[in-house]
């Protein structure tokens, strides 16, 4: 067992970290042979980012002698839990990464480490800082401590403002491969292994997306329904009552995610403040509850686009799979279990078609990032997506 068990298909990026925190063992600070004060970890989501920052984090706590990152000793397993008190992680549920919050961090980078040679500090939504933000962090990562590592993670270096982007030293994830990925669910989850080859095909190598696939029955019949929508849609009212089917979806899917940590939240926060549950609040303390449920909101809008957003990465490789078919391309489909609705929609429609409808699909995705409300713009790409020139209707 070792800190690295956990990143699948990474054997590049595993060997680099392993040799920085063997360089860092017994350097006189962040200056040896192959270890930096500044790391930006990129790669696409379920890729394994933060796996692999928090596991690097957890090989330069590693107390064992011999190979750092053993997985076993306390500083390790205490490492990996979020729990060492010099390792700090900030994963934000929000949109943005509030300048507060960075502030917060650039002030404990300052500080000495208390029980282990490093204190290391590790962002794993760096791209969802604004420039203001990232300005503040930049001057904290142009002069570090000594004994100080920020591990800044991200989809691709472009996410990151380019001053702090020269001043990291990067290294890049790729997608593993489902066969890694299947092996994974089945000797970590124990998932039988054709559900969950299945499903690691079917999330695309996303590890985290697999996993509650190849578990989950509810997961995978939701997944199937999705694919089914495009088959449904035989007018523009169909296009409009699909659009509404999405959203709701997505926000029933956030709000059933986070209600139950919204509700300890707030009665932990009542809890410290010595009110009573159901007593009035006193005016004083209002203002405390009402900064955590407006973090809460957030916390939930941030949850719902996601959802959305993987229901549309879901229709894009359905229609990937369209066009392939159509292409006659013998390459493996990403859908097998939706073989049926990939054969209908390639009959009734042309290649040129599919790839339109790719194209919607991706504009829409980028429309939510740009805080389009959710329902308008998925009613845009479903009316698009039943207006194509399919064959049937030529």
């Amino acid at each position: 067992m070792s800190v690295w068990d956990g990143l699948v298909g990474q054997d590049a990026v595993v060997d680099t970290l392993r040799g920085a925190a063997r360089a860092a063992r017994g350097a006189d600070g962040a200056s040896a042979a192959g270890m930096t004060h500044a790391w930006l970890v990129t790669g696409p989501p379920g890729s394994g980012r933060s796996v692999a920052a928090r596991a690097f984090a957890a090989a330069l706590m590693c107390t064992a002698e011999g190979e750092p990152g053993c997985g076993e000793c306390a500083a390790c397993t205490t490492a990996l839990a979020g729990t060492h008190a010099d390792v700090t992680v900030l994963a934000t549920e929000k949109v943005t990464i509030s300048i507060d919050e960075v502030r917060e961090l650039v002030t404990l980078a300052q500080r000495a480490p208390g029980s282990s040679p490093w204190r290391v500090v590790v962002v794993e939504d760096a791209d969802r800082m604004v420039e203001r933000t990232s300005n503040l962090l930049l001057k904290s990562i142009e002069e570090p401590p000594p004994r100080t590592v920020w591990l800044l993670c991200a989809p691709s270096p472009r996410d990151v403002v380019t001053t702090i982007r020269s001043r990291c030293r990067s290294i890049h994830l790729r997608i593993p491969d489902p066969l890694a990925v299947a092996d994974l669910l089945v000797r970590r989850d124990g998932a039988d292994p054709d559900v969950a080859l299945e499903a690691a095909r079917a999330a695309q190598s996303h590890i985290g997306l697999a996993r509650r696939l190849a578990l989950h029955e509810d997961a995978r019949e939701r997944r199937s329904a999705l694919l089914r929508v495009p088959l449904e849609l035989r007018s523009v009212g169909d296009a409009v009552l699909a659009a509404a089917r999405l959203v709701e979806i997505a926000a029933a899917d956030a709000a059933a995610s986070t209600e139950d940590r919204n509700a300890a939240e707030r009665a932990e926060l009542l809890r410290t403040l010595g009110v009573e549950d159901g007593a009035r609040l006193p005016p004083a303390l209002r203002a405390q509850v009402r900064q955590l449920e407006e973090d809460q909101k957030r916390r939930t809008t941030r949850a719902q686009r996601d959802v959305l957003d993987g229901s549309l990465l879901a229709l894009m490789s359905l229609y990937r799979d369209v066009l392939l078919r159509q292409l006659g391309s013998a390459v493996e489909p990403v859908n097998a279990s939706a073989a049926d609705a990939v054969a209908e929609l390639a009959r009734g429609s042309t290649a040129e078609t599919t790839l339109r409808r790719l194209d919607a699909v991706a504009t829409a995705r980028t429309r939510l990032t740009l805080n389009v409300p959710p329902l308008l713009a998925t009613e845009a790409l479903m009316v698009e997506l039943w207006s194509g020139t399919d064959l049937e209707r030529v």
